[in-house]
């Protein structure tokens, strides 16, 4: 495909992601939040966030920062709603999830670089988002999975502190050897994320001057000091075992991660609730895993809502 053939695909893609036909697979966001639009400017350009706020919300809210998928070169912050409502209003929390910069237009590392300045720029104005600057996460799905664990090494050495990062399916290998993992082979022929729009997906967003360990979590050499994590994957996608070689790295390491793997289950599954049952138990489970970190002195445990 050619470039402008790559950003019509994704244009189509995220309109149908963003439609009430596409609410169908991407389920309903909850109704007891309301979603806003903003801008933000960082050096150099300027990014769109998809605010997620509870509509009775606290004065200081943790805040959790959501990185979608699409391996970036494709996605969207809508296609994560049903998720993203869900925590912003059972957390509660604000929930940011943000538009960041897609290849081919903008190559690695521009994304991660998105997603850090956006987390640092929120924190500038603490007042102003209605946050606490003391409880913050940060999540995402796939390539967004491997943003936020991007974002929580580099918050490691230059700040902010971070309390959880939550890793949905992620892709923390985007060298050369980020298909040789058994998980690869067994699950080659899944729809979800056919190895040959991940290969693509490498080929298009890492340029050839980037070494790509400096974007691939599972490369680093050093996983201690990082915030508790928690791994969810699914049986049957294909980089499943980035995830789990990832929260080997991290223990080894000393860090406090989690990993669960849900059976019957595949790539994207969080973002297809309606589609696969086995999103709603994940979304409790990253629930209550960001309500301890974030909230830790709150009572009562939330009822988890269906829909």
């Amino acid at each position: 495909m050619t470039d402008d053939q790559v950003i019509a695909a994704r244009e189509k893609a995220n309109r149908a992601a963003s439609s009430v036909a596409g609410r169908i697979v991407t389920g309903l966001p909850d109704r007891r939040t309301r979603i806003e639009h903003a801008m933000i400017d960082l050096p150099g350009r300027r990014l769109m966030l998809r605010v997620h706020r509870p509509k009775k919300a606290e004065r200081k809210l943790p805040l959790i920062v959501s990185f979608h998928g699409g391996g970036f070169i494709a996605g969207t912050a809508a296609q994560n709603d049903w998720l993203n409502s869900h925590l912003a209003a059972r957390c509660p929390a604000v929930v940011v999830a943000v538009e960041y910069r897609l290849a081919p237009e903008h190559l690695l590392p521009q994304p991660i670089e998105d997603g850090y300045d956006t987390l640092t720029r929120i924190l500038d104005d603490p007042i102003g988002w209605g946050i606490d600057p003391g409880a913050v996460a940060v999540m995402g799905e796939s390539a967004g999975g491997m943003i936020a664990a991007l974002v929580a090494l580099r918050a490691r050495k230059d700040g902010p502190p971070l309390r959880a990062q939550v890793l949905n399916y992620p892709t923390t290998d985007w060298t050369e050897t980020m298909v040789d993992y058994p998980s690869m082979a067994e699950n080659a022929d899944n729809p979800t994320l056919p190895l040959s729009r991940l290969r693509a997906a490498r080929k298009l967003s890492v340029p050839s001057t980037l070494d790509p360990r400096t974007v691939s979590p599972v490369k680093f050499e050093n996983l201690a000091d990082l915030p508790p994590a928690l791994v969810v994957t699914a049986a049957l996608d294909p980089v499943a075992d980035h995830g789990r070689r990832y929260v080997e790295r991290l223990r080894e390491d000393g860090t406090d991660a989690r990993l669960t793997c849900y059976p019957n289950a595949t790539h994207t599954f969080l973002s297809t609730p309606r589609l696969v049952p086995a999103a709603r138990p994940a979304r409790r489970e990253i629930l209550a895993f960001l309500r301890g970190h974030l909230r830790p002195n709150s009572s009562g445990r939330p009822r988890e809502a269906e829909g």
